[in-house]
C-alpha cells in the first residue's frame, strides 16, 4: 500500500482524561500506552506517568536516568515538588520505577509541573504528550543571571512515541524537531520565551529490524512533520492553560 500524505494535516488533540491510559485514535500498538499514577511521598501525594512500551523499543531523550540513545523498555514522567532537595534525581526516578514493578532499561524524567494537567496530541500515529511548567522560563541564550532564592517550579517535560523504526541520526534529528515545535508553540501562545533551564525530551520508536529505520526524521519529512505538529499541539495546549 502507498503511503498517501492525508488531506488534513492538522493534528488530533485528545483530551485529557486523569487516571485513565493515553490511547492514539489511529495507532495502537502493543503495550504503547501512558498511565497517570499517583503515589505518596514525604507527605505529599504526587504524581506520575508511566508508558509501559515493553520490549523492541529504544529511545533518544535527554531524561536524568537512562538518557542517551538505546534499548528502553519504558518511560516515567515524575512530579517532585518545587525546590526539589535530593541531590540523586537518578536513584530516585529507580526507587519510582521499582515500586511500579518496570523492569529492563528505562528512561525517567522529572518535573516540578502538575503532571495531571498533562496534554496529548497524536498526528498519523506519532503520540505528543507534554507537562508544562512555566514558572521559571526564558531564552536558551541569555545574559548570565544571579541565583538569589530558590528557582519557581518550571519545566516542560516532552514525551514521543512513534510507530515507525528511526536510524540513529534520525532519532537525534527528532529530538530537534521536538525542541523547535516547543519553542514555536510557547510563541504561538505568546510566551516571550523559549523554554524553561529544565525541560526534557524523551523520542521513543521501535528498534530497526532487517530493514534500516527511516533516514530523517527533520520537519519537513514525513515522520518529523507528523512529530512536529503533534508535539506542536500538545505543548501549545498545555502553554495556554497558563498564560
Amino acid at each position: 500500500m502507498i503511503d498517501r500524505p492525508s488531506t488534513d494535516c492538522r493534528p488530533t488533540v485528545l483530551p485529557c482524561h486523569r487516571e485513565c491510559p493515553i490511547r492514539s485514535v489511529r495507532i495502537r500498538l502493543p503495550e504503547q500506552r501512558g498511565e497517570l499514577l499517583t503515589r505518596h511521598e514525604d507527605g505529599l501525594d504526587l504524581h506520575h506517568l508511566v508508558w509501559r512500551i515493553g520490549p523492541g523499543w529504544r529511545a533518544c531523550s535527554s531524561a536524568v536516568l537512562g538518557g542517551g540513545v538505546g534499548p528502553r523498555a519504558w518511560i516515567l514522567n515524575a512530579q517532585v515538588p518545587g525546590g526539589y532537595p535530593r541531590l540523586d534525581p537518578d536513584r530516585h526516578l529507580a526507587e519510582i520505577a521499582a515500586a511500579e514493578h518496570l523492569t529492563g532499561p528505562g528512561a525517567g524524567l522529572m518535573t516540578a509541573a502538575d503532571v495531571t494537567a498533562y496534554t496529548v496530541a497524536a498526528d498519523e500515529g506519532v503520540m505528543a504528550t507534554a507537562t508544562c511548567g512555566l514558572g521559571v522560563r526564558g531564552w536558551a541564550a541569555a545574559p548570565a543571571e544571579g541565583t538569589e532564592g530558590p528557582p519557581r517550579p518550571g519545566t516542560v517535560n516532552i514525551v514521543v512515541t512513534l510507530p515507525v523504526a528511526l536510524s540513529d541520526a534520525a532519532l537525534v534529528n527528532a529530538v530537534a524537531t521536538a525542541t523547535e515545535a516547543k519553542v514555536q508553540a510557547l510563541l504561538d501562545a505568546g510566551l516571550d520565551c523559549s523554554g524553561t533551564p529544565t525541560d526534557a525530551v524523551c523520542i521513543a520508536a521501535p528498534s530497526p529490524g532487517p530493514a534500516p529505520g527511516e533516514p530523517f526524521a527533520g520537519p519537513r519529512s514525513r515522520w518529523g512533520a507528523r512529530l512536529a505538529r503533534a508535539v506542536h499541539a500538545a505543548v501549545l495546549e498545555g502553554a495556554l492553560r497558563q498564560c
